[in-house]
């Protein structure tokens, strides 16, 4: 049965909970506090986990607001971050249920979206960049009063609060793109927990132990470090990434989530008096079951990502984000006896038919030049060879999961080929390639990205003259890598919030992306020939095909200034540009409208070029000479 087109405004109003920054239970397990864009907004809903309400907006105000945490001792405070206007200049609010006040704590400071409650909810952990670096700051919600307690010269992200209020576990940029762990004892030293690339601490309900995940052999591994000890001892080994763990209130199990490829599984481990191992509902690869210890369990909603699991209160369920490309992001249920689980919330509206959405597949193809098999997700049509669309995400350490993307989607439905590579540079498939680009930014990961459009010319997937490339951020970048490197490949290109020239973005950038850039390109005045190679702002003259630029004012990451003089110059060269610069987004659109309208105007783009297309068409022979 052919599928019909789906309409992109459609699927861009699909409401969905945020996945990024997470949800919160409250102290007594009652409730859930969460952020949901069910107005077009990001504003706050409180839901009782009995269902016995439906969700609740909570003191609706100026700005998105996100990560909701209750005050340990008073499930009537509530502390968030808001951005007023896009720019991820976070501000730090408390609300108060009870009276029905906000107060803004942070006014005149620049946050990271991550903070933590100390145990007794007298004071709050957050991370300011008031130095030009983000460093830890304790504040005082009686009297006021800030204090520095961490600043490590280099950018911190996250900060977690041991519950015996000993300790705080601060997660922080190290080299390249790895991550470091350090642990603060109040009022004395800090000290870095493992020189391995660490992230996503979690204290024990006593205190006394934490729960990391870290790389070793490759992937990321759970290890549970003995504070009184200082030892470390490991419950993962093998291959595939095992990351975010939390424990049960017994202190006895974790759970953590376990991720191969495209998709990720649900990992309880094995209690001391558990000695029974339980089936899945889904069938698990050999390798994780051959990881988990006898009586561990392993289970999934179904294929597609799981997000930030937490046991339940009652120890027997989990409370877990879900999504894939069928279901939008929600909070869910699961059982972990029977595997049987529930959507808490409910983002995809009743008259979209999610058994109508396409689902892709995960393939490899060979790079080009090394013939590295490239990993990437594939939307295929029943008619063949089709317009394609080549996508490319952002990060660059991120990647492509099994999950809710509505542009996909609306591509898929127009009988397009998409293909979504997982570049040398993504996570998900081992830490040597999560860093296989490091000091070689657009160019494996460029090659990798072309290879996907040989391929599906070589294979028939696609016609060799319609074949289109976008990306976002890392992925425009990429987009532009790829119009100077391999002008004759592509019909079209559109690059949102993108950058052009390494040097000019780097100075227009943030102090902390700065570091960013300098960790994985080296300092831009010593390796200047390697930044110009690799910034395509000046090789535009290479460009053959269309060219879409959609950018934001407010952008702290990719800033318009370079967008704007790609544009000047691309029509001094008289290059055929779609400009779109929009004055009130930062690097991630938040406003409604803006979505649909910078959406819409890509598809349309793309349209043009693939579907309203009289080139005569390049000989399949000629590609597949040129592969060779």
């Amino acid at each position: 049965m052919s599928q019909a087109m789906i309409n992109l405004e459609r699927l861009l109003r699909v409401p969905h909970v945020e996945v990024e920054f997470g949800f919160d239970l409250s102290s007594d397990g009652a409730t859930v506090a969460f952020s949901w864009n069910l107005t077009g907004r990001w504003e706050l809903y409180a839901l009782p986990i009995d269902g016995s309400t439906d969700p609740q907006l909570l003191l609706p105000g100026p700005g998105d607001r996100f990560n909701p945490q209750f005050s340990p001792i008073n499930p009537q405070r509530i502390a968030c971050v808001a951005d007023f206007d896009g720019s991820e200049n976070y501000h730090l609010l408390l609300l108060d249920l009870s009276s029905a006040e906000t107060v803004d704590l942070t006014p005149g400071d620049t946050l990271q979206p991550h903070f933590a409650w100390s145990p007794d909810g007298k004071q709050l952990a957050f991370i300011s960049n008031r130095s030009n670096c983000f460093d830890v700051y304790i504040l005082d919600l009686e009297s006021g009063q800030e204090h520095l307690v961490c600043a490590l010269g280099h950018p911190v992200w996250k900060v977690a609060w041991s519950p015996d209020g000993r300790w705080l576990a601060v997660t922080a940029e190290t080299t390249g793109s790895d991550y470091g762990i350090y642990l603060v004892k109040m009022g004395s030293k800090v000290s870095r927990l493992s020189k391995l690339n660490a992230k996503d601490p979690c204290w024990s309900p006593d205190g006394k132990q934490l729960a990391f995940c870290a790389t070793r052999d490759d992937f990321y591994q759970i290890g549970i470090f003995d504070v009184a000890l200082r030892q470390t001892s490991w419950l993962t080994r093998g291959k595939g990434d095992k990351t975010s763990p939390a424990w049960d209130a017994s202190g006895e199990r974790l759970v953590y989530l376990y991720n191969q490829g495209a998709a990720n599984y649900l990992v309880v481990s094995a209690s001391h008096q558990t000695s029974e191992a339980r089936p899945s509902k889904w069938k698990i690869p050999t390798a994780l079951a051959a990881l988990v210890k006898n009586g561990a369990t392993h289970c999934s909603i179904a294929p597609g990502l799981h997000i930030l699991p937490r046991f339940m209160p009652d120890g027997q369920n989990l409370l877990v984000l879900f999504e894939n490309p069928q279901n939008p992001p929600d909070l869910w249920n699961l059982s972990i006896a029977t595997g049987f689980s529930w959507s808490l919330t409910s983002s995809l509206p009743a008259e979209i038919d999610k058994n109508e959405l396409p689902m892709p597949v995960e393939i490899f193809y060979p790079s080009l030049d090394d013939g590295v098999q490239v990993p990437a997700l594939l939307f295929q049509p029943e008619s063949l060879p089709a317009p394609a669309v080549v996508l490319i995400h952002g990060g660059p350490t991120w990647q492509f999961s099994l999950s809710w993307n509505p542009l996909m989607t609306h591509l898929a439905s127009r009988g397009w080929v998409v293909l979504a590579p997982n570049y040398r540079g993504s996570t998900g498939y081992g830490h040597k390639w999560q860093t296989a680009n490091f000091f070689d930014l657009g160019g494996c990961d460029t090659r990798d990205v072309a290879a996907g459009a040989f391929y599906l010319a070589c294979e028939g997937l696609a016609d060799p003259q319609r074949i289109a490339v976008s990306g976002r951020s890392h992925g425009g970048y990429l987009t532009m890598t790829c119009l100077t490197q391999y002008p004759d490949l592509w019909a079209a290109g559109s690059g949102v919030v993108p950058f052009f020239d390494m040097f000019v973005s780097h100075y227009a950038s943030r102090e902390d992306l700065q570091h960013w850039n300098i960790e994985n390109m080296g300092d831009p005045l010593e390796n200047e020939a390697l930044w110009r190679e690799r910034s395509p702002y000046f090789f535009l003259d290479q460009v053959n095909a269309p060219l879409q630029i959609i950018c934001s004012s407010l952008d702290l990451r990719c800033p318009a200034v370079d967008s704007i003089a790609a544009h000047d110059k691309l029509l001094a060269l008289g290059k055929s540009v779609d400009f779109v610069l929009y004055p009130d987004e930062g690097h991630t659109f938040l406003k409604m409208e803006n979505i649909l309208d910078s959406e819409t105007r890509r598809v349309d783009f793309l349209a043009e070029a693939l579907e309203d297309f009289g080139i005569e068409l390049t000989k399949l022979a000629e590609l597949s000479e040129k592969f060779k």
